[in-house]
């Protein structure tokens, strides 16, 4: 199994998800807030074209993350899996799409990839997060989440490899230009991750098969890449992970978890 990011950020998220099954592969993308165009010139620089796409899953209905979703998959004949919640708050992008429901805890299988929703909190209709099996890895994904829970620690134990918000740092949002209200939700229970907190998440949960923790979704005007790389690097028992930040411009290439 291996993974790569289009852009990861309040601008646009597309993480590609891909594993091998004999002599098959089947690639998924996660969200897709870039338009059509911006999305195919990101995945032509990994080296991919929207007809090796299986399916699009989607997280929740924000434009950073389903902004180019059914348009993508208009076009190109793409199945979309959501909750029923996100279905309801853009079912009137829905038309000549074809898309299926899914819910947390209960595994669903495109191709060589099983995937399994979990609720996340966050400020969306029916808001899920994803880890994806191929039957050796697991690749846990959390972005988009305002506070930790039993729930969250439980779905990502046990995974390899980790792609984790790090939205933003306490200290930059509270001194940030930010109008108050934007501030509130943001470092809200139902907004965004701060560092300290995606480090509490990490630190709590079964690190016994991590090799590698990616920090995503880092704001540009209240985070560095610096301050999230410390704040994964400070928690106790991942001095052994290979830990990286991914880009909102850039994302990142295609990394193999079973390296």
């Amino acid at each position: 199994m291996k993974f790569a990011s289009l852009g990861s950020g309040s601008e646009g998220n597309a993480l590609l998800i891909s594993a091998a099954s004999g002599t098959s592969r089947t690639t998924v993308m996660l969200d897709c807030g870039f338009a059509i165009k911006e999305t195919e010139r990101r995945l032509q620089r990994l080296g991919m074209h929207a007809g090796d796409l299986a399916g699009i899953i989607v997280t929740h209905e924000h434009s950073d993350h389903v902004g180019g979703v059914f348009r993508f998959a208009r076009r190109h004949r793409i199945p979309v899996w959501l909750t029923f919640g996100t279905f309801q708050a853009v079912a009137k992008d829905c038309d000549g799409v074809e898309y299926a429901y899914c819910r947390d805890g209960e595994a669903f299988r495109i191709g060589g990839l099983e995937l399994v929703p979990y609720t996340v909190p966050h400020d969306a209709r029916e808001p899920v997060q994803y880890v994806a099996n191929d039957g050796l890895r697991r690749l846990g994904v959390l972005t988009d989440a305002g506070h930790a829970t039993a729930h969250v620690v439980e779905a990502l134990g046990g995974c390899d490899t980790l792609v984790l918000e790090c939205n933003h740092d306490r200290t930059m949002l509270a001194n940030s230009t930010y109008p108050p209200s934007l501030r509130r939700r943001i470092g809200g229970p139902y907004g965004h991750l701060a560092n300290e907190t995606t480090a509490e998440i990490l630190a709590a949960l079964d690190k016994s098969r991590l090799k590698m923790v990616v920090g995503a979704h880092l704001s540009q005007q209240n985070n560095t890449p610096e301050l999230a790389l410390a704040a994964l690097r400070g928690v106790a028992g991942v001095d052994h992970a290979d830990i990286r930040i991914a880009d909102q411009h850039e994302g990142f290439d295609w990394i193999d978890i079973g390296d």
